[in-house]
């Protein structure tokens, strides 16, 4: 495989990455809007917003039996489009079953779309031969403020939904369809297994992926406290301005975006298992300031913290999936990538149940003990952040930056 092709398959994956950003947070930072366009009920509500990561792991699940048959990177350019057709069928409807088919949509497309992307993340890393996982989820990062920024512009501008999406959807649409063409992926799965000498099977092992699993849940709890509670936190429980308890999420999105792009030179110099035990511990102490905080300010470091931690974690999780099952990383990304949405569905509901029966400043200690206990998981991540299923030997051959 030729030094270009890596170079142009590796820009056209990070601009899904992008775009996908810039599609999910279009969607989810206007849930109250699209509740008030609709008309659903407080308590109809959560049952639509449970549905979405639901169907979400239902798309994954078949798009491990499809890669069987074609590359993913057929499913991710036929995925990404659909995902922002129904981001605007969201916009367009007026009646409860016009949003409930959007939303199913949305939640089937972007379980492919999520899968497909992350298994051609784990191929490019392996011809590679070096940590570029984080670099991927770094521009994801990067679209979800832009997404954010563009949700506050049609919010403060008073605009419908479908003018706020539209003009997002016309200009990423067929620039993700073009940008499709140079998608590459790291080598066949025949070569994959023979790289890794056999060591994996075409079978993926749950035993063996299941600390993995674990990991992306925690992870995933705790970034669903962080989206889902931060505001309500720094508000009712530290006494913020309502405007001030709009900071939160995005402080913890740009020190996502700025753990990302550092963080796979961390994992060069120490590691991928020294970068995870790391991100775990600040994610963990950030945790430990939120819930003791005495104020607003105090509260803000510690959603600093959670941002600066948590983010090195799930995409060195995928990695670590792709390492593990070189023969088969098709297979345990997309079985892994159902974990995710378990934990923003278990997430979300736990921390709430927890602060309603007891407060929610001990609610924040229970996703502090969940990220503790990845350090107990660590060693899955292997100790060195330059093997990646044979990318080490093409390395040499292929100088790729």
């Amino acid at each position: 495989m030729t030094e270009a092709r890596l170079r142009y398959g590796r820009g056209s994956l990070a601009f899904s990455f992008f775009v996908q950003g810039v599609t999910f947070a279009l969607l989810v930072t206007r849930i109250p809007a699209i509740q008030d366009q609709y008309g659903i009920s407080d308590g109809l509500l959560p049952v639509f917003l449970a549905a979405v990561p639901i169907l979400a792991g239902v798309g994954s699940v078949v798009t491990e039996k499809v890669v069987a048959r074609v590359r993913p990177g057929t499913v991710l350019r036929w995925a990404q489009p659909f995902v922002m057709l129904a981001l605007l069928g969201v916009g367009a409807g007026d009646a409860v079953w016009h949003a409930a088919v959007a939303l199913a949509l949305f939640g089937l497309s972007v379980g492919a779309l999520d899968a497909s992307m992350n298994m051609m993340g784990v191929s490019l890393q392996r011809a590679y031969g070096r940590s570029i996982m984080l670099g991927f989820h770094a521009v994801f990062s990067l679209g979800g403020i832009v997404g954010a920024s563009l949700s506050w512009v049609g919010a403060h501008g008073d605009l419908s939904l479908l003018v706020s999406y539209l003009p997002a959807v016309v200009v990423l649409l067929p620039a993700a369809l073009i940008g499709s063409r140079w998608y590459t992926e790291g080598g066949a799965k025949g070569e994959e297994a023979e790289d890794a000498g056999g060591a994996a099977a075409a079978s993926v092992s749950f035993r063996l992926l299941l600390p993995l699993c674990l990991v992306m849940c925690f992870a995933y709890i705790g970034d669903s406290t962080v989206s889902n509670w931060s505001a309500k936190y720094l508000q009712d429980v530290l006494g913020s301005s309502e405007q001030l308890s709009t900071v939160p999420y995005n402080v913890y999105m740009v020190t996502t975006l700025l753990g990302r792009a550092v963080g796979d030179y961390g994992v060069r110099r120490i590691g991928a298992a020294a970068v995870v035990r790391l991100g775990s511990v600040v994610a963990a102490v950030g945790f430990g300031v939120v819930a003791v905080a005495p104020g607003a300010w105090a509260g803000m470091a510690g959603f600093t913290l959670l941002g600066l931690g948590l983010c090195v974690i799930v995409p060195q999780t995928f990695a670590a999936a792709g390492r593990l099952f070189p023969g088969a990383s098709d297979v345990a990304v997309a079985r892994l990538n159902i974990f995710n949405y378990v934990g923003f569905l278990v997430g979300s509901p736990l921390v709430g149940a927890l602060g309603d029966a007891w407060n929610y400043r001990g609610a924040m200690l229970v996703p502090m003990v969940l990220v503790l206990v990845t350090l107990v998981y660590a060693r899955s991540f292997g100790g060195d952040g330059a093997r990646y299923g044979g990318g080490h030997e093409r390395a040499r051959t292929v100088d790729v930056g």
